[in-house]
């Protein structure tokens, strides 16, 4: 680990600055990939699908590196669940529509970086951070997503956060939190019924088997924007993180999935 934090420490020095939505989970992040209309395209069509499939809750991830930044094995960098409920409008009334519910990271300037919160925005919002025209798909089986939904719409939601922001959280820990590992622990509250952080934590580490990541990848990905976000003190000496493809082979592996693919953005 002391390998680990030296050579973020070189890059960080060495590196060129990079964009802010480089580390897309991040508040208000906008990836020049898009213009807002494709964006707005894009969205949609994610939402026509997922209504398609009958899904009223979804966990959506968007890439917000270009892959031939992100290790081997981790194609995206920031998840949400999608919920298909009533949205009010502004004039007081309501219309039928996906509501998307993320773990934001300061961006230094809405609030600290070493803090994440809960915010609740719509799919726009989490296509615009994409840097690339797909987006990957985990659609829970239709009792999760039962229970998903009641969690989201219970204290339990706001009780299993750490507001500790790393950006590889380890999910086997419960001292930081990222995008991902959050939505673990509410699958994690879904499948245990409970509300109790710690015991979702140890239940985590007997059954999920966290995507692993090679310290001279972690370099490469985090090294550019290497700052207070990236706490490891977590971690021993294998880096272990949650990511789409470890958490849809655990839903897979338990029977809770319905079905998990890349979308593609149609232009």
């Amino acid at each position: 680990m002391k390998a680990l934090k030296a050579a973020l420490a070189a890059a960080a020095l060495s590196a060129a600055a990079v964009p802010a939505s480089a580390q897309d989970s991040s508040v208000r992040a906008i990836s020049p990939h898009l213009s807002a209309e494709q964006a707005a395209a894009f969205s949609k069509q994610v939402e026509r699908d997922l209504a398609s499939k009958g899904a009223r809750v979804a966990m959506v991830f968007r890439a917000g590196r270009m892959r031939d930044q992100l290790p081997e094995g981790i194609a995206y960098t920031h998840g949400a669940f999608w919920v298909y409920r009533d949205i009010k409008t502004a004039n007081g009334g309501s219309i039928k529509g996906y509501a998307v519910y993320n773990l934001y990271a300061g961006n230094g300037s809405d609030w600290s970086k070493t803090e994440s919160r809960l915010v609740q925005d719509f799919p726009l919002d989490f296509t615009r951070g994409s840097t690339v025209d797909d987006m990957a798909v985990i659609i829970p089986s239709p009792e999760m997503q039962r229970r998903i939904l009641a969690v989201i719409d219970s204290p339990t939601y706001q009780k299993v956060h750490n507001p500790a922001y790393s950006l590889v959280a380890n999910p086997w820990a419960r001292k930081y939190q990222n995008c991902n590992n959050f939505m673990l622990n509410v699958i994690g509250a879904a499948i245990w019924q409970t509300d109790d952080p710690q015991r979702i934590t140890t239940n985590l580490k007997a059954h999920y088997k966290p995507t692993v990541v090679k310290t001279n990848a972690v370099v490469r990905l985090f090294g550019p924007i290497a700052d207070q976000r990236l706490r490891t003190d977590d971690q021993d000496a294998t880096v272990r993180t949650a990511t789409y493809e470890s958490m849809a082979a655990f839903m897979r592996e338990n029977n809770m999935l319905q079905d998990a693919y890349v979308f593609n953005f149609q232009r």
